[in-house]
């Protein structure tokens, strides 16, 4: 029994293993010793087992995590859409109202509740008000622009001042006889027509088949609201009136710290392609320039080049109150009201211009041609 027991036993009791004479076998994961092979087998099986449970364990962990971080990850991409979606709106709105495309109301509506805005601050006394809305609605009816906002015989002043001061000006050229109109309330416009009546005219050439995408972006309505009206639409609208007119596209800077020299010589060449001989005034038969950018229009009347060959636009913009213009029609104007018609290359520094120049008349012919060329509207551009 005894001889038995440490043969077949030996791992049971404290003896020393090198007292047994059967062979050995160690475990190859934890390092016990066997003196049967089976139960090495059996132990090693357990092992086995306790692993692959192990990696179940830690595979379904890494499943529950892999899930949870796959539903982190949906949410976190369904809101960052929500976000987006919901920015998407906002600057759509935000582009509605920028270009008046917002159904807040158009001309009328504006100009009343501008008109009652200046009411409620004091500005304008009740009796002003109800007299401004009849001749408002008056002016609507007739479709021609009251002319309150009108001041007429600069281009004359002008061509008397330069006469007779700006000594740092070289050489100037002036467009042909042109009214400045202030912007009304309504705008913020006698035969010239008033807003609503241009807006109808526009709606009118697209209805003749001008610029089919340019009426479809904007609905294929101007009247009532309180859309742009850009370069495009004055090229269709002089257009179907048979007037000959190009736009040429500044589409980027040309110049140093965002400049656009392109664009003044452009208008230099446009304005001195006429002008013969060397006087100092030149006053042109050119109609003045149509200059758009971002938010804005304004008209080009002329062009001074300066003794050191730097050049300045002469511009009217309809921002600029009746009261200051007519500083202008003094007898000895004064430099400083030029100011506010001036523009220098480093007053121009929007990202993109475009002008619109009148060249003459078109022929029954010519204007059915542009018609159908503006089915796909493209336009000159520079550089």
């Amino acid at each position: 029994m005894e001889t038995h027991v440490k043969t077949k036993h030996a791992n049971l009791l404290d003896i020393p293993l090198e007292d047994c004479d059967q062979p050995l076998y160690d475990c190859p994961m934890c390092g016990l010793i066997c003196t049967n092979y089976h139960i090495l087998q059996e132990h090693v099986d357990l092992h086995l087992e306790e692993n692959s449970f192990q990696q179940g364990m830690d595979r379904v962990q890494c499943s529950g995590d892999l899930q949870l971080a796959h539903q982190l990850q949906q949410e976190e991409d369904r809101k960052r859409r929500s976000e987006g979606s919901r920015q998407e709106i906002e600057e759509f709105q935000k582009l509605q109202r920028q270009y008046g495309l917002d159904n807040s109301g158009g001309y009328k509506q504006q100009q009343l509740r501008n008109m009652e805005i200046e009411v409620n601050r004091g500005r304008m006394p009740p009796s002003e008000f109800h007299r401004r809305k009849a001749d408002m609605m008056e002016s609507l009816a007739l479709g021609f622009d009251d002319g309150k906002t009108k001041t007429s015989g600069i281009i004359e002043a002008l061509h008397r001042y330069y006469q007779n001061a700006a000594t740092d000006v070289r050489r100037v050229w002036l467009s042909s006889v042109v009214d400045h109109f202030h912007s009304s309330l309504g705008d913020k416009g006698m035969s010239i027509p008033c807003i609503p009546k241009i807006q109808s005219m526009i709606e009118d050439a697209w209805k003749e088949g001008f610029d089919p995408q340019g009426a479809s972006q904007l609905n294929n309505r101007l009247q009532g609201t309180k859309a742009w009206i850009g370069a495009c639409e004055v090229y269709i609208l002089l257009t179907s009136l048979r007037v000959k007119c190009h736009i040429v596209d500044f589409h980027k800077s040309t110049g140093p710290l965002g400049t656009h020299p392109r664009l003044f010589e452009w208008i230099l060449n446009y304005y001195s392609s006429e002008g013969e001989g060397s006087p100092k005034v030149v006053c042109t038969s050119k109609p003045p320039i149509y200059l758009q950018h971002q938010g804005h229009s304004r008209t080009v009347i002329g062009i001074e080049e300066k003794k050191n060959r730097t050049l300045c636009l002469l511009i009217f913009d309809p921002g600029c109150p009746s009261r200051e213009m007519q500083k202008l029609l003094k007898q000895d104007i004064e430099a400083s009201s030029l100011k506010q018609l001036r523009k220098s290359m480093g007053n121009l520094k929007h990202k993109q211009y475009q002008i619109l120049a009148v060249e003459g008349a078109l022929s029954l012919e010519e204007k059915l041609a542009r018609r159908q060329a503006s089915q796909v509207f493209t336009a000159e551009k520079i550089p």
